[in-house]
């Protein structure tokens, strides 16, 4: 073969080689983005709309289905779903895999134009990508006060941390956005006093009118004089809440009202829809969220950076501090560490399988050389083809570090064997490895046969497996080049002609050698005998293969150190009564976060479960959700129980579904579920139902949640 031939007489050429797939593989290694998981594209488009104190049953029917009725005729929609809650409706549209997006974000903007009969208080819908909630956050930090400034009142420091904390994160080299939950936000209150407005016979709307009237800039134009020119506008904006006070709400038979006579302002605070309380104490939480391409793992060196130097600077000042609860490069530095220690002990095993039975230093070396050109080129070519770093494809690339070296292994145990005849290293590296350079070439072709097509596949699936198809594909692949152009070449400059002799490990290997082929041989010889050894081993597998086979999940869910809950209380609860039942949860749990200052002590070791080194709790609009991470993330499974048992024990009619966070579902519910829709016009019936239904599901699934 001629590539054969040139790689044996141009040796520097296939060394020069080798250090340009290095180096730019190298280069590329620490430019391609890292992420935990692949990017799935995922065509969805959320239409919000606001309606201020509006019920959730005012919002479907005034809005939301007015919305729907325009909207299923969508070219291109899939699945259509709709929310309605307190004052905000939301409707989800699902859309084909492979749809242009600024196409069918059009399309649905032409379509809500020709809604009509919107509540007059009700806002202009918001359209936007994707989903409506922060499932994107690469890490929650939390705002809290110093321990020893317990005089602060932290739901006050909202602003402060939008101003500070916020825009700090969001000026982190990619970092898209942040978003801020819980606490307080400044209000200019305006207190009426219902028996001057009722002497005076003015009502709340009238007020309410007369404020919204006053506050706004108003142009005037323009005029000239001698060489300028004056630009005119009348500045009624309110600046302090003693502007308010001077605002006339009526001017009529030469009396004027003012609403200094019939309220008194103030500057105030007025809870957000959510609160935050991070181990019992309360808290603000900040996210962020990363932009697309970026490399997590530089994304969250500069958030670490930001949170050290607010800490150290402007937080300090104030008596605050900034506490990384969750941080998703934890989980991606452990996969990278696995892969590592795979890469290291399959190409040890490798080679010491190798050496038992070619017994030569110099086929070591020569087999070695093989695993980090195939993975330091697969990076290369991934860079290319712009994938990224993430579990799936260091899953591959770990799947095909015991593959890289076969063809390594063929070509080079032919060479010695050419080489044991008495051939010269030059005859022997030829004929060796161009006597089974076909072999080998359709050896690699079966294997990108079978993962190369997944590339192709759109859909879901096909976009979560792709990186390991390709890492796969693009590693083997390399290991053919390299095993008909490097391992010849290398072959004949260094591979020794004798094998070591004496020691156990070369008997042992002589023993094992000739008790498969003498095997093979009395095998051979007899029709009779192979059919029933065929038979027997084919029998023997799918026996193992049923016995063994572990049940089918669509994916896994890994073991991320996080506990993640939803509470859903009563009809009717408000925020108040929500922030109790995460009081009764921590009221529970609260030994097992003072337990993590000394995880060995009686104390902890007498716990039901691990000590919990951060624990949150966010009360938000009707429902509540939180968070839970452990000292020891092996033992993470054990904090469920411990969560789920006081939410539907403590609190009558609540329902909570507590879970491990799965790698590859944000959203909790979201990866082991089944929908069962329930559809009718009494809401009332439905919800019965429901019940009903769940009820009969936890008899036949124990554990259902």
């Amino acid at each position: 073969m001629r590539l054969v031939d040139t790689a044996i007489k141009r040796p520097v050429s296939v060394i020069v080689g080798v250090l340009f797939v290095a180096l730019f593989g190298l280069i590329s290694l620490f430019r391609i983005p890292v992420q935990l998981t692949p990017d799935v594209d995922r065509p969805l488009v959320t239409v919000s709309t606001v309606w201020p104190g509006a019920s959730p049953e005012e919002v479907e029917q005034e809005i939301v289905q007015r919305q729907e009725e325009q909207l299923k005729s969508v070219e291109g929609l899939v699945l259509m779903t709709s929310e309605s809650n307190d004052s905000r409706g939301v409707v989800t549209l699902e859309f084909n895999v492979g749809v242009d997006p600024d196409a069918v974000l059009l399309l649905v903007s032409n379509k809500l134009d020709q809604v009509f009969g919107y509540p007059l208080d009700a806002e202009r819908p918001v359209i936007s990508a994707g989903g409506s909630g922060p499932s994107g956050a690469i890490t929650w930090i939390m705002l809290e006060p110093l321990p020893d400034r317990d005089d602060l009142d932290i739901e006050r420091y909202r602003d402060y941390g939008e101003e500070v904390v916020k825009t700090a994160l969001e000026r982190v080299p990619g970092v898209s956005r942040s978003d801020i939950y819980g606490g307080y936000d400044r209000q200019l209150q305006v207190i009426v006093d219902p028996q001057a407005m009722a002497a005076r016979q003015i009502t709340v709307q009238d007020l309410a009118q007369a404020l919204t009237r006053e506050n706004a800039n108003t142009s005037a134009g323009t005029f000239d004089e001698g060489k300028r020119r004056y630009i005119v506008r009348t500045v009624g904006q309110y600046q302090q809440p003693s502007d308010i006070e001077q605002v006339v709400v009526r001017s009529a038979d030469g009396t004027r009202v003012t609403v200094g006579e019939i309220a008194r302002t103030r500057l105030g605070y007025v809870r957000t829809v959510a609160s935050v309380r991070q181990k019992g104490r309360p808290a603000i939480a900040v996210n962020a969220q990363r932009e697309t391409g970026a490399n997590v793992l530089e994304v969250m060196d500069g958030i670490r950076r930001t949170i050290r130097e607010l800490n150290e600077g402007p937080l300090a000042r104030e008596g605050l501090y900034l506490t990384q609860v969750y941080d998703e490069t934890n989980y991606i530095d452990s996969a990278i560490n696995l892969v590592r220690s795979n890469i290291l002990i399959g190409g040890t095993l490798a080679v010491t399988v190798l050496f038992i039975f070619l017994r030569s230093v110099s086929s070591v070396a020569i087999i070695a050389t093989s695993i980090p050109i195939s993975i330091v080129g697969t990076f290369l070519a991934m860079w290319l083809l712009g994938r990224n770093i993430n579990v799936i494809s260091l899953a591959g690339m770990s799947f095909a570090v015991g593959m890289v070296i076969d063809n390594a292994i063929v070509a080079l145990e032919n060479i010695f064997r050419h080489q044991q005849m008495g051939k010269t290293r030059v005859r022997a590296a030829l004929d060796g490895a161009s006597e089974v350079w076909g072999a080998l070439l359709a050896s690699t072709l079966t294997t990108v046969a079978i993962f190369l097509p997944i590339v192709f596949v759109q859909d879901e699936a096909g976009q979560l497996f792709r990186d390991i198809a390709i890492a796969v594909s693009c590693s083997v692949v390399l290991s053919l080049i390299v095993a008909i152009s490097v391992i010849p070449s290398l072959a004949n400059k260094i591979l020794g002609g004798d094998k070591q002799r004496g020691d156990v490990l070369a008997a042992w290997g002589d023993r094992a050698r000739n008790f498969i082929a003498q095997s093979v041989f009395r095998i051979s010889g007899s029709t009779v005998l192979r059919l029933g050894v065929i038979t027997g081993l084919i029998g023997l597998s799918l026996v193992i293969a049923w016995t063994l086979l572990p049940k089918s999940e669509y994916l896994p869910t890994g073991n991320r150190n996080l506990i993640f809950g939803i509470v859903l209380p009563p009809p009717g609860y408000n925020l108040d009564e929500l922030i109790q039942v995460g009081q009764t949860i921590e009221d529970v749990l609260q030994p097992h976060w003072e337990a993590a200052a000394a995880p060995d002590s009686p104390q902890a070791q007498a716990l039901p479960g691990p000590p919990i080194a951060n624990m949150f709790f966010v009360a938000f609009g009707r429902s509540a959700f939180m968070g839970a991470r452990s000292t020891d993330p092996e033992r993470v499974r054990e904090l469920i129980p411990i969560i789920q048992g006081p939410v539907l024990g403590g609190v009558p009619g609540t329902f909570a579904i507590v879970q491990q966070s799965s790698l590859f579902q944000r959203v909790t519910g979201s990866g082991r579920s089944i929908d069962i829709e329930i559809t009718g016009p009494d809401l009332g019936r439905l919800i019965g139902l429901g019940g009903r239904i769940f009820g009969q599901v936890r008899q036949v699934v124990p554990g259902a949640q």
